[in-house]
């Protein structure tokens, strides 16, 4: 899975690159502020600061109407969700408002141009999915009836990990929940790891939620089949059954439906997925 491990913490790929990429560019303006000129030490956490505000802002206002059902969303900044234009547009008017010279502008393409190289590099290593068929197994529902992945091609398929424990399984659930329940051409499976049915009809009986297909996956065999080094994992698997992508950790409902979206495309009018 794209996922980079460190001890006990898990990330995400793509926000691993991030991460790694800010890091340099911090490391890089606090050695040109000793070298060169000191205000590279407050544009950096200025540039900083605004490229992340500034890319969450243009998230929002692209997903306004998703938005507004739930304002405080705005500041759950761990789901993800940041349009990068913005975020490089704040970026350029920091270093043209806190470097006035040519000479310290100039200077300043180095740590950001050494940053977007660490991020793509990154990326480029830690960030593919493999194209994994789904497994040949049979799983228990909560209802106690057989359930095979492979028995459900020729429908895209969203497969949810995620356990009772989980904290932020939790707080993704329900709105898992009400898109599954208003999406009919994708199939959604909420497949429990490593608990019992006792466990998860407590937690259902609890959140008052409502889930069409519960798999009972005791031994967590998904987790370990899809290499998932943590809980969530949101896996897109394409009508055909191969794994397109795979989200680590809690997912905003606008990643969700956009992921759905890529899983529909893949699929032309006749009914046959596209090459």
């Amino acid at each position: 899975m794209n996922a980079v491990s460190l001890g006990p913490l898990v990330l995400a790929a793509d926000r691993f690159a991030v991460v790694l990429a800010i890091f340099v560019f911090l490391i890089v303006t606090g050695i040109m502020a000793r070298k060169v000129d000191d205000r590279f030490n407050a544009w950096s956490w200025w540039a900083f600061l605004g490229g992340i505000i500034g890319a969450r802002i243009g998230h929002v206002l692209i997903n306004m109407e998703s938005f507004m059902a739930d304002p405080l969303r705005i500041f759950a900044v761990w789901q993800g969700g940041f349009y990068w234009p913005t975020g490089a547009a704040a970026v350029i008017v920091s270093l043209l408002v806190m470097l006035p010279t040519g000479r310290q502008r100039l200077w300043a393409v180095l740590p950001l141009a050494l940053s977007l190289i660490v991020w793509n590099t990154t990326w480029q290593l830690t960030g593919g999915t493999d194209p994994l068929a789904v497994p040949d197994q049979a799983f228990e529902t909560l209802e106690g009836n057989g359930y095979r992945l492979e028995e459900h091609k020729g429908t895209p398929q969203v497969v949810n990990l995620w356990a009772t424990w989980c904290p932020p399984c939790r707080r993704e659930m329900p709105m898992m929940a009400d898109i599954a329940a208003s999406t009919d051409d994708v199939t959604f499976v909420f497949a429990n790891q490593g608990e019992g049915r006792t466990a998860i009809q407590r937690y259902l009986a609890a959140s008052g939620l409502s889930l069409d297909t519960i798999l009972v996956d005791q031994f967590s065999d998904l987790s370990r089949f899809y290499s998932a080094p943590g809980l969530p994992a949101t896996l897109f698997i394409d009508a055909d059954g191969v794994l397109q992508h795979a989200h680590l950790g809690e997912i905003s409902r606008e990643v969700l439906i956009g992921k759905i979206e890529n899983l529909r495309t893949s699929i032309s009018p006749s009914g046959d997925t596209r090459p």
